[in-house]
């Protein structure tokens, strides 16, 4: 495998889950030009702790960059249990993917959504993210627009991650 396929690869995934290159690099703590020449394929080489990064951020894997295992997962499950970790209330995968919809937050589940997008790891978002967009018929990047309108109002660590 080479780093041109990869490049490929990343570029595709990232334009079907609606992600620009910016918010990938944001995201995989990489540069906007490193996203940009990877998947130009001008990039040389990238390292393998990077490329790791980068692949677990899209939901691929080394394995012929596939989404096998990815697909096996439950994203707004995944999701909606993180963000009711530490909380008496469970928000369920329903209710996070109205507010991923709409940005509409339950009464009451607000600290639940900025716990979410401060602390789950990106990996998790970006299935939620996914897999909302897939149930609700909508472009992933609308979907990411309500992440960041969330952001703005409930996270405060990681905010300008998700701007």
């Amino acid at each position: 495998m080479d780093i041109r396929y990869i490049g490929q690869r990343v570029r595709a995934r990232r334009e079907e889950i609606g992600l620009t290159q910016e918010r990938l690099a944001r995201l995989s703590q990489l540069s906007r030009e490193t996203v940009q020449r990877l998947e130009a394929g001008t990039l040389k080489d990238l390292g393998f702790q990077r490329v790791g990064r980068l692949l677990r951020v899209l939901g691929l894997d080394f394995d012929s960059l596939s989404l096998e295992q990815r697909k096996r997962k439950h994203g707004l499950w995944m999701a909606a249990q993180t963000a009711s970790v530490s909380y008496r209330g469970t928000l369920s995968p329903e209710m996070l993917e109205e507010a991923l919809t709409t940005g509409n937050v339950p009464s009451g589940f607000e600290p639940h959504i900025g716990h979410l997008l401060d602390e789950a790891p990106v990996e998790v978002l970006v299935m939620a993210v996914e897999e909302t967009a897939a149930n609700e018929s909508l472009p992933p990047a609308m979907v990411w627009k309500q992440v960041s309108r969330l952001a703005a109002d409930f996270a405060t660590t990681r905010r300008e991650l998700w701007a």
